[in-house]
């Protein structure tokens, strides 16, 4: 009898120590994986841009690159990257550092100041094959190598000049728009900074 009453209290006691151990866990989540984030807005600066985006130039070319190992003068295996670019050009003009008079005897909007045209011109590379050999692996080096010079290529078949000029005319053609109003009221929109020439003709 006294070791049954042993073995009841053991077991009680057992079983009061796991429900304390249950209880405490599901309050403390003990003994479970637990994941925090702490987020924080370090700065939240919104920026109105009056900007006008007078050409878009989308261009594409594919480049080889052939890499070959050599022993003794002789080539004995070579591989080969190809890459596919995607060229993004644009012109635009921030027309927040446009300036301009206004001649009401003449009936005249002089424009006395106008931005330069700010290029952008964004080379996407993408890998399109790898000729790898087993002499001559393609290394991460390689292949930045390629991207890179796949980059240069882009931006220096881009004529910025071409750009500059037929950007310059859009704008002439766009601002002549705007200016709608103003040469219904018999205004004519003259140019001072000889940029552009005289609109509204």
């Amino acid at each position: 009898m006294r070791n049954n009453k042993v073995i009841i209290s053991f077991i009680a006691g057992a079983g009061a120590v796991l429900l304390v151990f249950f209880g405490l866990k599901s309050c403390l989540n003990l003994g479970g994986k637990t994941e925090k984030s702490d987020y924080y807005i370090l700065t939240n600066q919104i920026s109105k841009m009056n900007k006008m985006v007078v050409m878009e130039q989308n261009t594409s070319s594919m480049q080889k690159t052939k890499m070959g190992y050599e022993v003794l003068g002789k080539e004995v295996s070579s591989n080969s990257i190809i890459t596919y670019t995607k060229t993004n050009a644009q012109v635009s003009y921030d027309l927040n550092k446009m300036k301009i008079e206004v001649d009401s005897i003449n009936k005249k909007l002089v424009i006395t100041e106008l931005p330069d045209a700010d290029i952008r011109i964004t080379p996407s590379v993408e890998i399109q094959s790898l000729d790898d050999s087993f002499f001559n692996r393609i290394t991460e080096k390689d292949i930045k190598g390629v991207t890179e010079k796949a980059k240069e290529t882009a931006l220096k078949s881009i004529d910025q000049n071409q750009l500059r000029s037929e950007g310059r005319k859009q704008l002439m053609e766009n601002l002549d728009h705007i200016f709608v109003l103003a040469k219904a009221l018999n205004y004519t929109i003259e140019d001072k900074t000889g940029k552009i020439g005289i609109l509204g003709l």
